[in-house]
């Protein structure tokens, strides 16, 4: 069950870090407005708090294994909502990020 939550969280994380990002940039590079860019930090904000909420309690674990997330995420959400299709290079080094995340979290360890 802790890792469901886990992994939960680090979907949420990334919806709202990414899409707080994506905000930003509509907002400043398509010209779109302040509203944007400030739904954007928001969305950020909120990205920051919910990293907090993982049953892990090692920040630096935590930050490094969303790393993987973050690097499968933003493909994801280029396909979604730029269009954007990733190459066999692109999927192969997502895949990657992804189980380094998996080791860096999952992995039993001895204590």
């Amino acid at each position: 069950m802790l890792i469901f939550r886990s992994a939960a969280l680090f979907a949420l994380a990334a919806l709202l870090e990414i899409g707080g990002a994506w905000l930003v940039w509509q907002g400043v590079r398509e010209h779109r407005g302040w509203i944007w860019i400030g739904a954007g930090a928001i969305a950020l904000g909120l990205y920051g708090f919910a990293a907090t909420l993982q049953p892990e309690g090692d920040f630096a674990r935590i930050l490094a294994a969303y790393g993987g997330v973050f690097v499968a995420g933003s493909l994801a959400w280029g396909m979604v909502a730029d269009g954007y299709r990733p190459d066999r290079w692109d999927v192969t080094g997502a895949l990657i990020c992804l189980a380094g995340m998996a080791v860096i979290m999952y992995v039993p360890r001895g204590r």
